[in-house]
């Protein structure tokens, strides 16, 4: 099926299963937060996967909604983490609402994404469940990891690179393995589709960073510049840091370790512009996606299905949103 067809009967699963209910204060902000777009990027690679291993891509739904409501839980409160007043071209839950409807609202999805898993057999749920916990607590050492850079002056690309494989990657990856898992496919083959993922998932949080910096602010939904803005240690910045002159280096690292001003944004950008990290970055991206089309030549699935998920990467990487 094409990915349109996935997302399109993901959402329709979505509709009925996420509902307004009693209370409404804790429901409405989290059927509020899945109906405000998003790419669905996670669930559809989840369905996605499973079919391309020749199961009924159904059987993949409940993974997928799991997925989607863990992923969109993590939004709510980084956020909240980030005081973000836009997600989605939209107000963010606590923007929306308050602080502690977002904490708690953000608590609900967590324990509903859980209850997702529910419909499988005991195999399948205990190999799912499994990869679900140790992806969940990696999102949140991403998250910390995130966090601890903001203060710090120190952080190098590997150290960033990690960090964001735990906080995007691994969810990523997880969610191609998981519908591996639900194809009951071999653990060496479910190894090899979440290690395509991982490199799919690196390149796209590299997108996502150069987005942020040199995005639309009405296609890619948030504030451009926020990262500038909360002092993220993102590649962008790292390899500036890297490759600047002293003189631009010298003025990056005051420009984020002072208070903001109303030129910050456009500085940065002029002097990443300056240094040519828009190219840099790009590069990044594609030695990431290359990597995992390197993978799919291990996979056992046909050279058609091969090029549907090499097509899916390539579409990643020209993305504005």
């Amino acid at each position: 099926m094409s990915i349109e067809v996935y997302k399109e009967d993901f959402l329709r699963y979505l509709n009925k299963k996420i509902v307004l209910k009693e209370p409404e204060n804790l429901y409405a902000p989290i059927q509020y937060i899945l109906q405000i777009g998003g790419k669905r990027l996670r669930p559809i690679l989840a369905i996605m996967t499973c079919d391309l291993f020749d199961e009924n891509p159904k059987e993949a739904f409940d993974a997928a909604l799991a997925i989607e409501v863990f992923h969109n839980f993590t939004l709510v409160h980084d956020d909240i983490m980030d005081s973000a007043p836009i997600r989605r071209g939209k107000e963010t839950v606590h923007k929306k609402w308050d602080v502690n409807t977002g904490i708690l609202s953000g608590d609900a999805m967590m324990i509903m994404a859980y209850q997702c898993f529910e419909n499988y057999e005991p195999i399948i749920f205990k190999k799912l469940l499994k990869l679900f916990s140790q992806t969940a607590l990696e999102v949140c050492e991403g998250q910390q990891l995130d966090v601890d850079f903001e203060i710090r002056n120190d952080v190098i690309i590997s150290e960033y690179l990690k960090m964001i494989t735990y906080k995007t990657s691994v969810l990523v990856a997880a969610s191609m393995k998981m519908g591996a898992i639900i194809a009951n496919v071999s653990e060496a083959e479910a190894d090899r589709i979440y290690n395509f993922g991982l490199n799919l998932g690196i390149a796209f949080q590299l997108q996502d960073d150069f987005l942020d910096t040199f995005g639309n602010e009405a296609t890619f939904g948030k504030q451009i510049g926020g990262d500038i803005i909360e002092n993220k240690k993102t590649f962008l910045y790292l390899k500036a840091i890297e490759v600047c002159e002293t003189k631009d280096r010298e003025r990056l690292l005051k420009l984020y370790n002072s208070a903001n001003s109303k030129d910050k944004v456009s500085e940065v950008t002029n002097l990443f512009e300056r240094n040519k990290i828009p190219a840099i970055t790009i590069s990044e991206i594609e030695a990431y996606t290359n990597n995992a089309f390197k993978i799919l030549d291990e996979l056992s699935i046909s050279e058609e299905k091969k090029v549907v998920l090499k097509n899916f990467g390539l579409s990643l990487m020209k993305r504005t949103i």
